[in-house]
C-alpha cells in the first residue's frame, strides 16, 4: 500500500483485493491499533444498521429495573422546572 498526500493529511490507499478482503467500503472508518507483534492491526468501524440498533435497544431495556410504582410523565420529563 502507498501513502499518498491528500490536502494537508496522507492518505493510504487501499489495493482492490485488500478492499475485498476485508469488505471495506466508501464511508467506512478505519483504525490501526497498535499491537504487541512487529505487525500493526486494523480495526473496521462501521456504523450500525437500524436493525442492529433496535436490537441492542431491545437488549439493553432487558437490563433496566423500574420500581414497581413508576410512572412515566411527559409533562414532568419535558418540564424545565418551573
Amino acid at each position: 500500500m502507498k501513502v499518498s498526500k491528500w490536502g494537508n493529511s496522507l492518505a493510504i490507499r487501499l489495493p482492490a483485493d485488500v478492499v475485498e478482503k476485508l469488505g471495506v467500503k466508501e464511508g467506512d472508518e478505519v483504525y490501526s491499533i497498535p499491537g504487541m507483534s512487529e505487525e500493526p492491526a486494523v480495526k473496521l468501524a462501521r456504523k450500525p444498521t437500524k436493525e442492529e440498533l433496535r436490537a441492542r435497544l431491545a437488549e439493553f431495556r432487558k437490563t433496566v429495573v423500574w420500581p414497581s410504582d413508576y410512572k412515566f410523565d411527559r409533562d414532568e420529563a419535558n418540564s424545565r422546572g418551573e
